[in-house]
């Protein structure tokens, strides 16, 4: 028989349930930590503006701005009630001195008197208390603070209320609070961007890991959780896709499989994203949805180029059956860019996904990962797609006009299932262009090099390279095939 699931409340920010595993367990504490303008308070007030009968404690707003400030994040705190501890403007002016206890003694039972009065009036099923290091400063001696504290969480347990509460992350001495918590979950803010991650959940499971946590006007705060591949998977088939060139799909041995990735590889300048933009059009002209991310190159510009090489994109992308998307420096993280991808792959119904180029998904993406995490993150996002039948196209740069194959600067060439490369040559001192096959994991392809023009006129590949040697240097030498 398996174990009951607790009953889940949900944290009312998007995205956050799921690295939650379904939300706060009711009657639970979590722990809410992070530095100074790190979006604590936007997820504590989008908890409790989530539900019915809810109570704000606070201690360093007056109640008019916290309501105000919430409601330009397009959080609504019309049924929340708020207890308002804040030191008055007047406070600082008073004279009035306690004389014969310890005025922090007496101010500070005075206050938790009224939270525990005000928590019996108005019996709420989300609290919060923001942030929970002062009622430390109401109760110095630590002892005194940790029974009170204690006895308070047990109680709110005892009547199942779901408590969220703040601390700071920067005050080692709010670092003890967390033992109090059976969630916590730490924000971090660098000049990038915000992440969150769960650091204890008890009695849950919780996805590991630092998520994008993003604050927009009018919106509040949202979690970008990290792709997880092995959550998701569909059925599959292993049909071919042509390129709509019968040449290169002749290299190719009748096209590239569908739920497959497929690099292309070549210098800058070489016809890369042309050629992967064939697959793009072959897959909106079989009546399936393709999408484009665009990180080097703006959609108008995009579009232009395929006008005047003869490409039916426009058309396609104007009719919905391809997507073309341009990705702004800086202004994404790699969660969010998965989480655009499987927007378009679960809501959209994308069939195939083209990423031009690698060189600027790396560093367009927006945070702190190095190359090596975002290869990462480029690897479970293909994986993903693979799971779900979706073709991936990556359009991939190397650097060297010529000399030595190089598959890829990125050393990406493990993801691909298809390596297409395109080379410059030098030949009776004009410079042209090949395009050939180093692999193809789903099946045969032809071992040869075949010559590539793109012009005004559209895609030409040609016959079969023969009679030469060293195509691959760049300055092939004509050889006798009868010697």
């Amino acid at each position: 028989m398996e174990p009951q699931r607790s009953t889940r409340v949900p944290s009312g920010t998007t995205g956050l349930d799921a690295v939650l595993d379904g939300g706060f367990i009711s009657g639970q504490t979590a722990i809410v930590t992070g530095g100074p303008g790190s979006g604590k308070t936007v997820l504590a007030l989008q908890f409790l503006a989530a539900g019915d009968a809810g109570l704000y404690i606070g201690f360093e707003e007056r109640e008019p701005d916290i309501r105000a400030n919430a409601a330009t994040l397009g959080i609504d705190l019309s049924d929340v009630s708020i207890l308002d501890l804040s030191a008055s403007g007047e406070r600082f002016f008073e004279d009035e001195e306690y004389t014969i206890f310890p005025h922090e003694e007496v101010e500070g039972e005075e206050m938790l008197d009224r939270i525990a009065d005000t928590i019996d009036e108005e019996d709420p099923d989300r609290l919060v208390i923001d942030p929970l290091s002062e009622l430390r400063s109401l109760v110095p001696d630590d002892y005194r603070f940790r029974r009170n504290i204690s006895s308070l969480i047990n109680e709110l347990k005892q009547r199942d209320v779901t408590t969220l509460c703040t601390t700071q992350s920067g005050d080692g001495s709010d670092r003890d609070l967390q033992f109090l918590g059976d969630t916590t979950i730490e924000i971090d803010r660098s000049t990038e961007r915000r992440t969150l991650e769960v650091t204890k959940s008890r009695g849950s499971d919780a996805a590991s890991g630092r998520h994008t946590h993003r604050i927009e006007g009018e919106t509040g705060g949202r979690v970008y959780p990290k792709l997880v591949p092995g959550d998701h998977n569909r059925e599959r088939d292993r049909t071919q896709l042509s390129s709509g060139i019968a040449e290169l799909d002749a290299l190719l041995n009748g096209g590239i499989k569908t739920g497959s990735v497929t690099i292309i590889s070549g210098p800058s300048g070489v016809g890369k994203t042309t050629v992967g933009s064939l697959f793009l059009e072959a897959t909106a002209e079989t009546d399936r949805h393709a999408v484009g991310y665009l990180f080097e190159e703006l959609r108008d510009d995009y579009l232009y180029r395929a006008d005047a090489l003869g490409l039916d994109v426009r058309s396609h992308h104007e009719s919905g059956a391809l997507g073309l998307t341009e990705i702004e420096s800086l202004t994404r993280s790699a969660d969010e860019f998965a989480h655009d991808v499987r927007q378009a792959v679960e809501e959209d119904d994308a069939d195939l996904v083209m990423i031009d180029g690698i060189p600027g998904y790396r560093l367009a993406l927006r945070g702190d990962e190095t190359g090596k995490a975002l290869n990462r993150e480029l690897h479970a996002l293909c994986r993903y797609c693979k799971r779900m039948g979706v073709t991936v196209v990556l359009i991939d740069e190397v650097r060297n006009l010529t000399g030595d194959l190089t598959p890829t600067d990125q050393q990406i060439s493990y993801l691909a299932d298809n390596i297409l490369f395109l080379r410059y040559i030098e030949r009776m001192g004009s410079i042209e262009k090949v395009i050939g096959v180093l692999k193809k994991r789903f099946g045969d392809f032809e071992r040869s090099l075949r010559e590539l023009e793109i012009s005004e006129g559209g895609v030409d590949v040609g016959d079969r390279l023969t009679g030469m040697r060293g195509l691959l240097t760049g300055i092939p030498e004509e050889v006798d095939d009868m010697g």
